[in-house]
């Protein structure tokens, strides 16, 4: 089973999906991956945060989605609405999901609430990955 996920710059939210994905479902995907409409390069937040909880993102990189085979994917993710309104044609038979996540690189105020926002999302992610888990398991 592989999965992408799809964001608007696999900046943020892909990544840290692609990075739960990887460590609390290896036994379940033989890919997964990230992608974005757009390549924004990696946040160093989302790094940050993600090394926090004991997963390193730190080697990703970010990618833009026609630099994939789509029909090697047998399940994407898009992670916010421009990459929902914005996915490509998917193959037949591949399954779709969206998950309507808030952007953590567009937050405001000091470095300390900015780190707040990205761990939220980190586990918000967290828990929506261990629910694609459960739900493919």
């Amino acid at each position: 089973m592989n999965l992408l996920f799809l964001c608007t710059g696999n900046s943020c939210r892909s990544q840290m999906a692609e990075g739960w994905a990887r460590h609390l479902g290896s036994e379940l995907f033989d890919r997964v991956a990230s992608a974005g409409i757009e390549a924004h390069g990696l946040n160093p937040r989302a790094v940050q945060v993600m090394s926090e909880a004991g997963v390193d993102i730190s080697n990703h990189e970010s990618s833009l989605v026609d630099s994939f085979n789509l029909d090697e994917f047998s399940r994407v993710v898009t992670v916010c609405g421009d990459a929902d309104e914005h996915c490509p044609l998917l193959p037949p038979g591949t399954e779709k999901r969206h998950w309507p996540l808030s952007d953590p690189a567009k937050l405001t105020g000091s470095d300390e609430e900015i780190l707040e926002g990205f761990r939220a999302s980190r586990d918000e992610i967290r828990s929506r990955v261990e629910g694609l888990i459960a739900d493919l398991a």
